[in-house]
């Protein structure tokens, strides 16, 4: 999988459960189902919206497993492994199973806020670990560390077989802009710049990012196509509203919601989430009204 195939849109699939915690498998496929229509590039799963750091190893073995089978080919899937201990990352990525899956999604390392040092050499020794292709994946909202273009492209040249794209989701418009202008200075640069936030999509791609994966698109999937490919910006306004409602509580819980009343899952998550309060589900009625 190489980094000029990662283009276009992405969605950050959510894991729906049942009111008992497990997981829910129909509503998984009927997800799926709504993913499979033609407006989807590729699927990420098992990433943050994927609630994976609440599952265990067991169950995300079990749930990666289902998508590859039920998806079987019909689109690219992207695999969430990261971590804040770089051995175990390393070694997680040499033991699983990661048939079916062409990329992996690897995060920041949260919570110990290493420095651009400590980045570049966690990542590099990802690169190193892993069997098939890396996305880089910058949150900084949710990780406490931001990585930098310099060292984006840093880790890029030391590993360009390996490291095909980033998912940006800094959410500084700025800073992308930097980073698509050094790849751009970059010999056969074939890194895919991706924005990870629904509501800048057109911004980043004017500027030469590859797309988006979005959130959003676990419903939406046939209009965030239209803004991703389109570069529909009218379309992208018109979402404003609906994208600040899905992050208003937190992430995955507004999108949770949103399925839950198109009647595709139920609304459950797992602690320390909690579903929508009543009075954002009621304003989430009302904009999709």
């Amino acid at each position: 999988m190489k980094g000029e195939r990662l283009k276009g849109l992405g969605t950050a699939l959510i894991t729906p459960f049942k009111a008992d915690g497990s997981v829910d498998y129909e509503a998984l496929a009927r997800l799926l189902d709504t993913q499979l229509t033609g407006f989807v590039d590729y699927i990420v799963v098992l990433g943050t919206t994927g609630e994976a750091a609440t599952m265990t190893e067991k169950e995300r073995e079990e749930v990666r497993t289902f998508i590859r089978k039920y998806v079987n080919g019909r689109l690219p899937l992207v695999l969430g492994v990261g971590g804040n201990n770089t051995a175990a990352v390393c070694e997680t990525l040499q033991t699983i199973d990661l048939t079916g899956y062409a990329a992996i999604l690897s995060v920041c390392p949260y919570y110990n806020k290493p420095n651009q040092e400590g980045l570049y050499q966690h990542f590099c020794a990802v690169a190193q670990a892993s069997p098939v292709p890396v996305i880089l994946y910058n949150v900084p909202g949710r990780t406490g560390v931001n990585l930098l273009p310099e060292t984006v492209m840093r880790i890029y040249n030391a590993h360009p077989d390996k490291i095909v794209g980033i998912k940006e989701a800094s959410g500084n418009v700025e800073q992308i802009k930097h980073l698509i202008d050094l790849k751009l200075s970059t010999v056969n640069c074939q890194l895919s710049i991706i924005s990870g936030d629904d509501g800048i999509a057109c911004e980043v791609m004017e500027a030469g990012g590859a797309g988006l994966i979005s959130v959003a698109s676990n419903a939406f999937p046939e209009d965030f196509w239209h803004i991703v490919h389109d570069k529909d910006e009218a379309l992208q306004a018109k979402y404003a509203e609906t994208v600040r409602l899905l992050f208003a509580e937190g992430n995955p819980v507004g999108i949770k919601a949103v399925l839950a009343q198109k009647s595709i899952i139920q609304n459950y998550l797992r602690l320390p989430l909690v579903p929508a309060s009543k009075a954002l589900q009621e304003e989430i009625k009302k904009e999709l009204a």
